[in-house]
Order: C-alpha cells, then sequence, then structure tokens
C-alpha cells in the first residue's frame, strides 16, 4: 500500500513540473490587430504568441484572476513590466529586437508565457 501512495506522490510531482514548467501551449499568431491576453486560473491566455521580429505588438492583457500573483507581468529580457488591473484591459506594447523567446511571467513566476519572435 506504501509503495502505491509513493508512487502516486511521484507521479503528481511529474505532473506538475511538466504543468508549470514544461509543458509548451500552441501558439497564436499575431497580426495588426491587439493580442488579448486573459489572465485567469493560473495562466496566461494564449501563453504562446508568434511575432515578427523587429515589428511592434500589442498584448491587451485582461486580468480576471484577483490573487496578489497576477497584480503585474514582467518581460524580463526586454526589461519591461506593467501593472494589471482586475476587469479593465491593459495594452502593453512592445517591439521584440531580433528573433528569439520573450518570456514573461507574473512576479512569482507561476503564470508563464512567451512571445516568440521570428
Amino acid at each position: 500500500m506504501s509503495a502505491l501512495i509513493n508512487l502516486l506522490g511521484v507521479a503528481l510531482a511529474g505532473f506538475i513540473v511538466w504543468w508549470f514548467w514544461l509543458s509548451r501551449p500552441r501558439a497564436h499568431a499575431a497580426g495588426a490587430a491587439p493580442v488579448t491576453v486573459v489572465v485567469a486560473d493560473g495562466v496566461y491566455t494564449p501563453a504562446r504568441i508568434e511575432a515578427r521580429a523587429g515589428e511592434p505588438l500589442v498584448l491587451r492583457f485582461l486580468r480576471k484572476d484577483a490573487s496578489h500573483c497576477a497584480e503585474k507581468v514582467i518581460f524580463d529580457d526586454l526589461q519591461l513590466s506593467a501593472e494589471l488591473p482586475i476587469g479593465k484591459p491593459y495594452d502593453v506594447r512592445l517591439t521584440p529586437p531580433a528573433p528569439g523567446e520573450y518570456v514573461f511571467t507574473c512576479e512569482m513566476r507561476m503564470y508563464r508565457g512567451s512571445v516568440v519572435a521570428k
């Protein structure tokens, strides 16, 4: 019985690691219009946005989650951050300078998303 409990614990830990750090969501292609990113239930949706390097991009964050963790979005590589109001859209304007992946997170690094510039 204890072996079964240990096995379930290891499986649960593996699932948590995969869910928060290893899973790759489907990409959403950015166009000329703003991309709405919903902040709710511990995730950004969409969490992966494809854009063109060197071209301006507007991400319209809509925060539905009242938790402290969701108050701010941070783009470390772009030295950009923003306070997100609850229930109101907030536009973040950025230009990916070069091809690559630009990760955005909450302050605690639990909410995770990325802009993939090509």
